[in-house]
C-alpha cells in the first residue's frame, strides 16, 4: 500500500470497530444509564486513563532517539501533569467524585472488573513488548476520539442533570492533545510501515487497541446493563 492506502485502512478500522459504536456507549450518551451505572464506567474507565502513562513511559524506555522521547514525553504530562492536581488523571478523578464516587476508592481500584483489569494491562504489555512501530499504531485510536468525546459531553450534559460541565471538564483538553498526538503517531507510522509485513502489523495492532476498549464495554453491559451479572469483589451500584 501506498502511505495514504495505509491510512486509509486504518481509518476504516476505526469506522468498523471503534467503540463508539458499543451499545454500552449508546446507553451513556443518550441518558439511558442510572448514576449506579454510569459510576460503574467512571470507576473502570479510570484503570485505563491511569495507566496510560504506564504504557506511554515503557514505550519512551525504549525510544532510539532524543527527538521521539520529547515528542513521547508529552503525553506523559499530559496525563500525570506537572504537579499535584493537574493533568489527565487527576481530572478523571474529578469525573469520578461528581457522578457520586469517592475518589480513594476509585484510587484503589478495587472494584474494577476482572475484564477490565485484564485488557488494560495486557494493553501495557503489548506496549512494552511489541516491536516500537506497532505499539505506536496502537495509540492510533486517538483519530477517532474527538467524535466521540463531542458525542459524550453534548450527550452527558443534555441527559444526566446530575452531571455538570465542571463533571466533564477531562474531556475538553483532549480535543487538542489528542490530534496533536496523531498527527506524529499517524505520520510516523505511514513513513516507517513500508513493507507489507509492517502494514499488516500496524493494522493488527489498532485492532488490538479496538479489541481493549470494545472488551470493557463488554464487561460493563454485561455486569451492570443485562443480565447483571456482577462479579465477586467488584464495585455494586447503590442505585
Amino acid at each position: 500500500m501506498t502511505p495514504d492506502e495505509l491510512e486509509a485502512s486504518l481509518r476504516a478500522v476505526g469506522a468498523e470497530r471503534y467503540h463508539n459504536l458499543h451499545p454500552f456507549h449508546r446507553l451513556l450518551h443518550d441518558g439511558a444509564l442510572t448514576r449506579g451505572q454510569v459510576q460503574a464506567w467512571a470507576l473502570n474507565r479510570y484503570h485505563y486513563q491511569a495507566s496510560i502513562p504506564a504504557k506511554d513511559a515503557a514505550l519512551l524506555s525504549r525510544l532510539p532517539t532524543a527527538e521521539l522521547r520529547r515528542e513521547w514525553r508529552r503525553r506523559l504530562v499530559d496525563h500525570d501533569g506537572t504537579e499535584p492536581g493537574t493533568g489527565g488523571i487527576a481530572r478523571w478523578l474529578k469525573l469520578a467524585e461528581g457522578v457520586g464516587l469517592d475518589a480513594a476508592y476509585v484510587e484503589s481500584r478495587e472494584g474494577l472488573l476482572p475484564t477490565t483489569r485484564f485488557a488494560v494491562d495486557a494493553y501495557v504489555t503489548f506496549c512494552r513488548e511489541k516491536p516500537i512501530l506497532e505499539a505506536i499504531a496502537s495509540s492510533l485510536t486517538e483519530m477517532f476520539s474527538p467524535t466521540i468525546i463531542r458525542e459524550r459531553v453534548s450527550g452527558m450534559l443534555a441527559n444526566y442533570d446530575w452531571v455538570s460541565e465542571e463533571t466533564l471538564a477531562y474531556f475538553k483538553p483532549r480535543l487538542t492533545q489528542a490530534p496533536r498526538d496523531v498527527d506524529f503517531a499517524l505520520a510516523y507510522v505511514k513513513e516507517h510501515a513500508r513493507t507489507a509485513d509492517q502494514q499488516q502489523a500496524v493494522i493488527a495492532a489498532l485492532r488490538f487497541k479496538c479489541d481493549v476498549l470494545w472488551s470493557q464495554l463488554d464487561a460493563l453491559y454485561y455486569s451492570y446493563v443485562a443480565p447483571g451479572n456482577i462479579p465477586p469483589g467488584a464495585f455494586v451500584p447503590e442505585v
